[in-house]
C-alpha cells in the first residue's frame, strides 16, 4: 500500500529540511514524540533510531496510545529528502520518504509511505489509524516551527 500526506509550509525548504533531518531531536521538538533515540550508527551510513510517538486515542480526555518502531534513517541534502526504512515494530518493512519542494510561498512537504505486510488489510489499518495520525501531527508541528523561525528571521532582517 502506498499513501502520501502533504502540507504547505510558508518557510524555505532548506529551513524545514534542517529542522526535520535531526531526527534525534524529534523528542524535544515534537510534543507527540516520547523518544527518538539513536541506538546505532551503521557502517553503511545513516542512523538506527528507536522512535516512540503518541497517537491520540480519546483526544477529549487526553488519552494517547504509545506507538514504537525502529528505523534506519538517512537524509539526502542534495534532493532535500529524508528516508526511513522501518526495521522493527509493527511497521517493519515500511519505507518512508519525505520530499521537500520549493513553492512560490515556501515549500510543500510530502511524506510517502510504502508498506506491504503479509497480513491482508493490515497496511490500510496502520495507515488509517496510526500513520496518518502521527505523520499529520509531525508535519503540522514542523510547519509551525519553521514558519515561526522564518517569520522571526524576516523580522530580524528588517530591523
Amino acid at each position: 500500500m502506498h499513501s502520501t500526506i502533504t502540507i504547505e509550509v510558508a518557510a524555505p525548504p532548506d529551513l524545514v529540511f534542517r529542522l526535520a533531518r535531526r531526527v534525534e531531536a524529534w523528542e524535544r521538538l515534537l510534543p507527540h514524540y516520547a523518544r527518538s533515540r539513536v541506538v546505532d550508527r551503521p557502517a553503511e551510513g545513516g542512523l538506527l533510531v528507536e522512535f516512540v510517538a503518541r497517537r491520540p486515542l480519546i483526544a477529549l480526555l487526553g488519552i494517547e496510545l504509545p506507538v514504537a518502531w525502529r528505523a534506519r534513517t538517512w537524509n539526502e541534502p542534495e534532493s532535500l529528502r529524508l528516508r526511513f526504512a522501518h526495521v522493527g515494530g509493527a511497521t517493519r518493512g515500511m519505507d518512508v520518504t519525505w520530499r521537500l519542494e520549493a513553492t512560490t510561498t515556501g515549500c510543500r512537504v510530502s511524506i510517502d509511505h510504502d508498506f506491504r505486510p503479509g497480513v491482508p488489510g493490515f497496511a490500510a489499518f496502520v495507515d488509517r489509524w496510526f500513520t496518518r495520525a502521527i505523520a499529520g501531527r509531525t508535519l503540522a508541528t514542523f510547519k509551525a516551527i519553521a514558519e515561526a523561525v522564518a517569520e522571526a528571521s524576516a523580522e530580524a532582517a528588517a530591523t
